[in-house]
């Protein structure tokens, strides 16, 4: 019986520590005025810090700082948080789980989803920056971020940007993700470019699909004789 007491001592003591760490920032999330402090999101804490909290249990403690994230958002619109500080936040937590998609989820679908063009570009941005240390795994995000890019803030050269870096670093994403970039310099009637695009993902063997094959092959050659469709146009219905 004293053994095994003391064999869950350490697991009792992080248990609390992360407890303290998660309490600490709710308590202050929560303190009066919560709009004003919601507003002053605290600066995200050291990644080192985090760990020395967690005892080394990465996972639990990245939970922690997203449930952290969210409890100091209080009851205050998104347009009012520091979008820098988001950031961050959503960072050490992804840091601490690569493995996860929360971070990535949370910065794109919740806090992507304020009216506000610049803070958008802060979660957008931080989106590339994880995709670019994962792009296997993180493909998603990044085709989400080229999406809300491209109908969202309307800036068709990043949008391009982005589904660019799906193509050329997540070979193994599926052929709807491959192929955004497509639809892109068609919306920029950038067809020289889409021309040599679309050679590209005939010609690099990612292609696989037979369906996908004769629709780029199909797109090739309307683009060599200057037919098809037309700047904005979806592709046509069965052309996949």
């Amino acid at each position: 019986m004293r053994q095994r007491a003391t064999a869950s001592a350490p697991r009792t003591v992080r248990a609390l520590l992360l407890v303290a760490l998660a309490g600490q920032v709710a308590l202050q999330a929560l303190a009066p005025p919560v709009r004003a402090q919601a507003a002053a999101l605290p600066p995200a804490p050291g990644i080192t810090a985090l760990r020395l909290a967690g005892l080394g249990d990465d996972i639990v403690t990245a939970r922690l700082a997203m449930l952290a994230l969210h409890a100091s958002e209080g009851d205050a619109p998104l347009r009012t948080l520091d979008y820098g500080r988001v950031a961050g936040w959503l960072d050490v937590a992804q840091q601490l789980d690569p493995r996860s998609s929360q971070p990535l989820a949370a910065a794109v679908q919740v806090y992507g989803a304020v009216h506000d063009p610049a803070r958008l570009r802060v979660m957008l941005d931080f989106a590339a920056r994880a995709f670019d240390a994962d792009p296997a795994r993180r493909w998603p995000a990044m085709a989400q971020a080229a999406l809300a890019a491209r109908h969202r803030l309307h800036d068709l050269p990043l949008a391009r940007h982005y589904a660019r870096s799906i193509r050329l670093r997540a070979p193994d994403a599926p052929a709807w993700a491959r192929e955004l970039e497509l639809f892109i310099l068609r919306d920029m009637n950038e067809l020289d470019s889409e021309r040599a695009v679309t050679g590209a993902l005939l010609s690099d063997g990612t292609v696989s699909d037979p369906n996908e094959v004769r629709f780029l092959e199909r797109r090739l050659q309307e683009l060599e004789r200057g037919t098809g469709p037309q700047r904005g146009a979806p592709p046509a219905a069965g052309a996949r």
